[in-house]
Formats: C-alpha cells, sequence, structure tokens
C-alpha cells in the first residue's frame, strides 16, 4: 500500500493539538512518528495531542523530551514514548537509551528532530514535517514510509 503524502495547514496551536490528537486515536502498536521542523514548528504541540488522542496524558502534561531524551506516558490504550535527537550526535546516540526497544514496540514512539538520527527510525514509519508559515499557522506534511504508516495516514480521515 503506497500513500501518497497530504499536506494540511493549521491556523493555531489548537488546530495543529487536534492532528495530533487524530494520530494518537488511529495509532496502533508499533507505530512510529519521525517529526521532523526547524525550532517553534510545533513537534511538540503535535506530540501533545497525540497524548491526548491516546489518552496517555493531557496536553499540559506533556513536555519536549530534549534534556531527558524519551518519556514515557503508560495511562492510554497504548504506550507513548516521545523520544528528541535534538541533542544527540547522531543514531548511535539513540541507539544506546534503548531506542531499538521503543521504535516499532508495543506502543507509538513519536521521534522529535527525527532528522538528525535517521539510521535510528524503522524503515516503516510515518514522517511528518512541520513548517512555519505565519505566526501561527503551520504547514504539515504526512508522508508514509511503509505498509503501517500507509494505514495509520489513511486512518486520519479527511482534512479539517
Amino acid at each position: 500500500m503506497t500513500a501518497r503524502p497530504v499536506t494540511v495547514e493549521t491556523h493555531s496551536p489548537d488546530e495543529t493539538l487536534e492532528w495530533g490528537r487524530r494520530i494518537g486515536r488511529a495509532a496502533g502498536p508499533g507505530d512510529v512518528l519521525a517529526l521532523v521542523g526547524d525550532l517553534g514548528s510545533g513537534k511538540t504541540v503535535l506530540a501533545k495531542g497525540v497524548a491526548e488522542g491516546l489518552g496517555a496524558a493531557a496536553a499540559r502534561e506533556v513536555t519536549s523530551p530534549t534534556f531527558v531524551l524519551c518519556r514515557e506516558y503508560l495511562g492510554g490504550r497504548i504506550p507513548f514514548y516521545h523520544l528528541d535527537a535534538y541533542r544527540l550526535r547522531g543514531a548511535a546516540d539513540l541507539e544506546a537509551i534503548g531506542s531499538a526497544e521503543i521504535l516499532g514496540g508495543d506502543g507509538l514512539a513519536a521521534l522529535e528532530w527525527a532528522d538528525r538520527a535517521p539510521q535510528a527510525l524503522p524503515q516503516d514509519h510515518l514522517e511528518v514535517r512541520l513548517e512555519v508559515i505565519g505566526p501561527q499557522a503551520r504547514r504539515l506534511t504526512f508522508a508514509a514510509r511503509g505498509p503501517q504508516a500507509a494505514h495509520l495516514l489513511a486512518g486520519l480521515g479527511p482534512g479539517p
């Protein structure tokens, strides 16, 4: 199953949060999100929505894992693992914290700054590129990299 990339624009953090909730509601065990975008593009906002969509945590409880590298939220229908590669030197650093067991494991894993450690990602993942297009507006481009990711992308439903 090959899926064409899907691009949507959001006009507020609440709309970006809602796309995260959609991902969380559609996700299944083993799904991996590769979040790519500049500082302030909305990666953590999207992750907050994912946690809410899974029922794992309220948005206000989800914070960037930049300094701890991985935060686990286990209270939802499946675990949510929120990782961050910003401060890492590459895939080897990510692998040293056990990413091989987390990415594609029993829950949904979201890796912020995934472009800094692409070798650590499983072949099958959903890439989400976030771009700043205005003070509160963002462009989100979803690209499925494998059949499981294509299934997740199809489960997000139509645009806003």
